[in-house]
């Protein structure tokens, strides 16, 4: 199964783009600016949304999602994420005020997006692949998915987190893994705004690492615009036994 990192950023600017992950043609994990390097024929490809949690920089694009491709598909846009999240969605943004609220578009009996409730470790399987959802610590409720694809390859994607016991069992639980995709926001020097606001930093990650039995690379994302090369180094002086990776958007790999 293909994956395509649409966006991997903290923030914007010039060629930067808020979390979005491409599985296959059809599915989406979050959806933040990055879906806009999408053409709108790939766009209308997208039936599925596994949002993490309610935050804009993880679905600032969903509005606009909907928006492009209504009246051009036959079928909704299936939105999967906590009741929490769904919530907040459906009160902030599609609400008449923010934007119009699409599950009434064009009518309430033919709605042109779904909203579909998840529990923590709820497993949804979507051609062929399973993904599951972990609760992990953030200021808002979050989850991490774990996705296994049809071919036997598994990845993770830790949504926001800072320090947690939840995603790690789960993970160690499984008989491999083959990609890990983990937040690390902030410079060890703001270790304690990282921690008010629910993000690692390069110190707190590597501590929660030790608790990861796989020996996968590990793909950072969410890094803050302007301390992506700072926060790298510290993530190699602290994790030296492993292959830490910077995600800098549009990367490609299957597995």
């Amino acid at each position: 199964m293909q994956i395509r990192i649409l966006g991997c950023s903290g923030g914007i600017g010039a060629a930067l783009r808020t979390t979005s992950i491409l599985i296959g043609q059809e599915v989406l994990i979050d959806c933040g600016t990055g879906i806009g390097d999408l053409s709108i024929a790939q766009m209308k490809n997208i039936k599925h949304v596994f949002i993490t949690h309610s935050h804009l920089d993880h679905t600032a694009a969903l509005p606009l999602l909907i928006d492009t491709i209504f009246g051009d598909v036959d079928h909704p846009l299936n939105v999967h994420a906590s009741v929490a999240t769904i919530e907040a969605i459906r009160k902030h943004i599609f609400n008449w005020v923010m934007w119009p609220d699409f599950t009434e578009l064009p009518n309430k009996e033919n709605p042109s997006i779904i909203f579909h409730p998840m529990e923590n470790k709820d497993v949804r399987e979507i051609n062929g692949a399973t993904f599951q959802a972990v609760d992990v610590n953030h200021v808002v409720p979050c989850f991490a998915y774990i996705v296994k694809c049809p071919g036997g390859g598994i990845f993770a994607f830790s949504g926001d987190s800072k320090s947690n016991d939840t995603l790690w069992p789960e993970l160690n639980a499984l008989e491999k893994l083959d990609v890990f995709i983990v937040e690390a926001a902030f410079v060890d020097e703001l270790k304690d705004l990282a921690e008010v606001s629910g993000h690692y930093c390069p110190e707190t990650l590597a501590l929660d690492l030790k608790k990861l039995k796989h020996e996968t690379d590990i793909w950072i994302t969410h890094l803050k615009p302007g301390s992506e090369e700072q926060i790298m180094k510290e993530l190699n002086e602290h994790i030296p036994d492993r292959n830490v990776i910077r995600l800098m958007g549009n990367e490609n790999f299957e597995i």
